[in-house]
């Protein structure tokens, strides 16, 4: 009987789950233009099929020993690895250097300032976690995700540097911190003593990573359009082969000690550059796993990370979940765009939608399996309400603050026409993401 029931809840989970993905990919678009987001749905519907566990009878100590399960950390760090690969094959990050000086800005100084704020502040509020321990809850915590501010970048009326700069900015800064929490991780083990580590180990996860990337994502590029060339492969196959090659990055990184995510963001690049122009379409279907995969991973989050450490919250950790959202984030936005000319309500809006989501998620969970039991338990339960609370407040405020600071920019550049820096041209560098995450500049959803 026992056995029947876990059955009957395993396939009623499946259909339930079913008939959400069906309905989100009904009113997918509609969403878009909302208050309510495909995050905050999963997320939402993740904590009651937690809780249904819960009260079925399953102990809540089974969530954490799921969390810890290899295919959970399969599914968390197979879809950011799909995710880079598709966001770097898309942008061209040479058009990034010369001519938007916003995302350079906001990742060359923002992120860096955002890590060491996050980390002071950490140390403050949890005195417990030590420098190492204060700094992975930063560092897991610095990366930014378009997707759950999804409206601000789909809204035709804000400006195309703001729209291009917040897009290009998360899907860029979730490679740069792998270093960085690698480093902090290993501090936190205890497996660092000396600068030389440091720098070893540094140089290790990034060096031996571009190799790899570099090798793998030129191969495929050049397969790929050979294969293409004799007649071999057509759209489906060059989309399929996309995929795999990204999984394939992070496969070949890890056994030589290199990071899967600056291999599979390094490996997307090089490939994107070789093939971005010859096969316009080529990252669609690895486009759609992403997004399919991101919606499955906020649903993992909400039953088996958000709703298990709720126990756990105090007020320390709302508060540093509340100055992540605002100071953490808004105070190294203001320091980065210092002397560009660009207007306070800008810097405002820029600052307030830095969402935190899939990259945190994937580092919470390498986070859980790589350290101490108590600085794991710690970071898990910052970040989980630190994510949630940008699910829900990233995603009720992303579509009417867009609308209301695109009427902002329209009066302001009626009164001073041409003077305005948001206003400036800026070259389309990225093609369009089929989930809004990263949409090409200047062109219409029918197209």
């Amino acid at each position: 009987g026992a056995l029947q029931n876990g059955e009957a809840r395993v396939i009623n989970g499946a259909l339930l789950l079913t008939l959400l993905f069906l309905a989100y990919a009904l009113f997918s678009r509609s969403l878009s233009r909302s208050s309510i987001t495909g995050p905050m749905i999963f997320v939402a519907a993740g904590v009651l099929a937690g809780v249904e566990m819960i009260g079925s009878g399953a102990p809540i100590a089974t969530f954490s020993l799921e969390l810890e399960s290899e295919t959970i950390q399969i599914l968390l760090e197979g879809t950011l690895v799909i995710v880079l690969f598709a966001d770097a094959a898309l942008i061209d990050v040479r058009k990034v250097r010369q001519s938007a000086f916003l995302p350079t800005r906001l990742l060359l100084i923002g992120l860096p300032l955002t890590m060491i704020v996050g980390t002071v502040v950490a140390m403050g509020l949890f005195p417990g976690l030590g420098f190492w321990g204060a700094a992975i809850v930063a560092i897991v915590l610095a990366p930014t995700d378009a997707a759950l501010g999804q409206a601000v970048v789909s809204n035709g009326d804000v400006p195309d540097l703001v729209r291009q700069g917040l897009g290009i900015e998360s899907g860029l800064n979730d490679g740069l911190v792998v270093p960085f929490l690698a480093i902090a991780v290993a501090g936190a083990a205890g497996d660092l003593q000396t600068g030389g580590e440091i720098i070893d180990l540094f140089l290790r996860e990034i060096g031996l990573a571009i190799v790899v990337g570099v090798a793998i994502g030129w191969a495929g590029a050049w397969l790929v359009h050979d294969a293409s060339r004799r007649g071999w492969t057509g759209r489906e196959g060059r989309q399929v082969f996309v995929l795999f090659l990204a999984i394939l990055c992070a496969i070949v990184a890890e056994p030589v000690g290199a990071s899967a995510f600056i291999s599979a963001f390094v490996g997307g690049a090089a490939f994107g550059r070789e093939s971005r122009k010859r096969y316009p379409d080529i990252c669609h279907f690895s486009e759609g796993m992403g997004h399919l995969l991101t919606m499955l991973a906020f649903f993992v989050f909400g039953g088996l990370i958000l709703l298990p450490n709720l126990d756990d919250v105090t007020w320390q950790v709302v508060v540093y979940a509340l100055a992540s959202l605002t100071i953490i984030r808004m105070i190294p936005v203001m320091l980065a765009l210092l002397g560009t000319k660009v207007a306070l309500p800008t810097t405002l809006f820029v600052g307030w939608f830095g969402p935190r989501g899939l990259a945190s998620l994937v580092f919470m969970g390498t986070v859980v399996v790589q350290t101490a039991p108590e600085v794991a338990s710690a970071v898990l339960t910052i970040g989980s309400i630190t994510v949630a609370g940008s699910v829900l407040l990233h995603g009720l405020t992303a579509w009417p603050w867009s609308i209301r600071y695109a009427g902002w920019y329209r009066r302001a550049e009626d009164e001073e026409p041409g003077d305005m820096v948001e206003g400036m041209d800026v070259e389309p560098m990225m093609q369009r993401r089929m989930d809004g995450r990263l949409a090409m500049m200047g062109e219409s959803e029918d197209t």
